[in-house]
């Protein structure tokens, strides 16, 4: 069953279109990168395939999760350009937060953290703070945050920008291991020609409109 279904998506924002027309298929288990110049609406598309914004016109569904994300916590993992942990929280409580929120009970919830800690290689970091952490640790704990409750989809948009080279590519080993467990699909928009290479297929966006050629799944 597909992770995501969208069908003559329109995105606009007052006179401008980021999203034009765009109908797009995320098989299960499918890996999709998405590659475009700033601008072209990359983000505007995946925030839609996460469920983070809504299409002004067109449908947006989730057959494999059965509803909207936001009714269904957890069931897409979002992983965002900046990692955007909580500085209060240590490690495993921001990992645990979510699940918290998405009904959890406390000792269930730091399970879960644990393990997908463990899982990533990095329990060591379980009890620091964000501010003790270099980004590509912060980036991985994003990650660990994202998949905690096992999503069937995990959109990541710029995952890897303030990375450099071996940092990016240990951050796309990490997604795609998480994936490939899960059996999740996994869609990244990115401006980096190696890590979209990593990736089966590709979204090539400009001007709010997904190019059709050999690479592209959409």
């Amino acid at each position: 069953m597909d992770a995501f279904v969208g069908e003559h998506l329109i995105r606009t924002f007052g006179p401008a279109t980021a999203v034009r027309d765009v109908s797009c298929v995320v098989p299960a288990a499918a890996r999709i990168a998405v590659t475009g110049v700033s601008g072209s609406g990359k983000t505007t598309l995946l925030h839609i395939v996460a469920g983070i914004d809504e299409p002004t016109a067109g449908t947006a569904r989730w057959p494999s999760i059965g509803g909207h994300p936001r009714s269904h916590p957890g069931l897409v993992g979002v992983v965002l350009q900046r990692p955007g942990l909580l500085p209060a929280l240590d490690v495993a409580e921001n990992v645990s937060l979510p699940l918290l929120l998405a009904g959890r009970t406390p000792d269930a919830a730091r399970e879960a953290a644990a393990e997908t800690l463990a899982r990533l290689d990095l329990t060591d970091l379980s009890t620091r703070l964000p501010h003790e952490l270099s980004g590509g640790q912060a980036q991985r704990v994003a990650v660990a945050r994202a998949v905690a409750a096992d999503p069937g989809l995990i959109v990541a948009d710029e995952p890897t920008a303030a990375l450099d080279s071996t940092g990016a590519a240990h951050l796309v080993d990490v997604l795609l291991a998480a994936a490939d467990r899960l059996g999740a699909a996994l869609v990244v928009a990115t401006h980096d020609d190696a890590v979209a290479g990593r990736l089966e297929h590709r979204w090539r966006m400009a001007n709010g409109v997904v190019r059709r050629g050999p690479e592209t799944a959409c």
